[in-house]
């Protein structure tokens, strides 16, 4: 695994792969790469930035990944997909560390919601009726929800840490 993650290009053509979701020809495959070390869009690559990608993945990088079982890549068609043994090494790119607790959260509205839903219900919180109790637990967790949605899209959207480094080993 280690080996396979210890290449920048391989570690984005597994990011770039699990963004799209569907198979991709070598030569767009080597485009994204090229387009992502040299820091422009795809259309302004030169033919030069775009050869020395697409040789080193056509040569060493997919052809590893395929042997690592981590990509489908068929030579003839040229076309290049992940495995569903892909996910086992999502776990290695993830960034665990910057994530939020967010079951922390959903827990900690089920229960001082559940305990607040109990108080209005036996009657020693009369100002608030079963009703609104129940709504305010309703909001509670959809905008917990809708904050978590949020971070999650935002975070999808940026390059992760492991991809920052572009130096080929």
């Amino acid at each position: 695994m280690f080996d396979l993650l210890s290449s920048p290009r391989r570690r984005f053509v597994l990011y770039y792969l699990n963004q799209i979701d569907e198979e991709v020809t070598i030569g767009e495959l080597a485009d994204e790469v090229a387009a992502w070390e040299n820091e422009v869009d795809v259309e302004d690559l030169s033919s030069q930035q775009r050869k020395r990608v697409y040789v080193s993945l056509y040569q060493t990088h997919v052809p590893k990944m395929d042997d690592a079982g981590i990509v489908e890549y068929d030579s003839d068609s040229g076309v290049v997909s992940l495995s569903d043994q892909a996910v086992d090494i999502s776990a290695y790119l993830s960034r665990e560390e910057e994530r939020r607790p967010w079951q922390q959260y959903y827990l900690a509205i089920a229960i001082v919601g559940g305990l607040f839903y109990g108080a209005v219900a036996l009657g020693l919180i009369g100002v608030v009726s079963q009703f609104v109790a129940g709504l305010l637990i309703i909001v509670a967790f959809a905008v917990t929800a809708i904050g978590h949605l949020i971070t999650t899209q935002r975070r999808s959207d940026e390059f992760s840490s492991e991809l920052i480094d572009k130096r080929e080993p």
